[in-house]
């Protein structure tokens, strides 16, 4: 089963893109993935879209604030963690060295979220859910399979979300794997050669496939495809406004089983 009717505390639920190049990005996102969208009014022309994969909800998008492109930020993916109480995780994320960059704020009548930097520097939004669960459908072709966190400092990195949320770890200095109440829940690798960030996975039918179409489509590939060692491929690609994300190919994708 890839659907899902509900989040447990700590798990990853969403992710949503914000682009400097909205209408680029936006057909890119909905060719590559098949995905349909519905279109839903924030005020003025400004709309939120939600990405749909089999009737159910697979993503979010839109476009950048323009007092956000003048601060010259870049396109990007934000990933969201569901948890019980948003308000209740302020005080803990502050106690554990990481800091609000949003303070807890309700999104119409769909939940409540924040953002925040952890301790490394990487950015993550926490949703407490009311009428919009997150996803409605993972780790399957069109819809997000994973979630990773690359840092320079992977200790710090553990014992903050540890605190914060509860998360355990298993793997070795290569990988190290992040799991929620039993289940696998992403994963964090140490990197000294970008800056802090959360990425998402999607999945893909067919890597080489993938890899093509993003091209073709005027996105373009930052690591080409590599092995996974239980089975499957990655690439880390961008999109025409220059959002990075992952694509993967998995032999066996995890269901999801509530």
């Amino acid at each position: 089963m890839y659907k899902v009717t509900k989040y447990p505390h700590g798990a990853f639920s969403w992710a949503d893109n914000t682009s400097t190049n909205a209408v680029a990005a936006k057909s890119f996102y909905q060719d590559l993935f098949g995905w349909d969208k519905i279109d839903e009014p924030l005020g003025g022309d400004m709309f939120y879209t939600m990405f749909q994969r089999d009737g159910e909800h697979a993503a979010g998008f839109a476009a950048m604030m323009p007092d956000m492109q003048a601060q010259g930020i870049p396109s990007h993916w934000t990933n969201y963690v569901t948890v019980d109480d948003v308000d209740a995780m302020v005080e803990p994320i502050k106690a554990n060295g990481g800091t609000i960059l949003v303070e807890p704020m309700d999104i119409f009548d769909s939940g409540r979220m924040l953002l925040l930097v952890d301790p490394t520097g990487a950015q993550l939004g926490l949703w407490q859910a009311k009428n919009h669960i997150g996803a409605g459908i993972v780790n399957t072709v069109g819809a997000m399979c994973w979630n990773e966190l690359c840092t320079n400092d992977t200790d710090a990195a553990k014992a903050f979300y540890s605190a914060i949320l509860g998360w355990e770890y298993y793997g070795d200095e290569h990988y190290i794997h992040i799991t929620n109440q039993g289940r696998n829940n992403g994963g964090m690798i140490k990197l000294d050669n970008m800056p802090p960030c959360w990425m998402v996975y999607f999945h893909v039918a067919d890597i080489d496939a993938g890899i093509r179409r993003v091209q073709e489509l005027g996105g373009s590939i930052t690591v080409p495809k590599h092995e996974i060692p239980d089975g499957g491929w990655w690439s880390v690609v961008a999109d025409p406004a220059g959002a990075h994300f992952y694509i993967m190919q998995r032999t066996l994708a995890e269901p999801w089983i509530e």
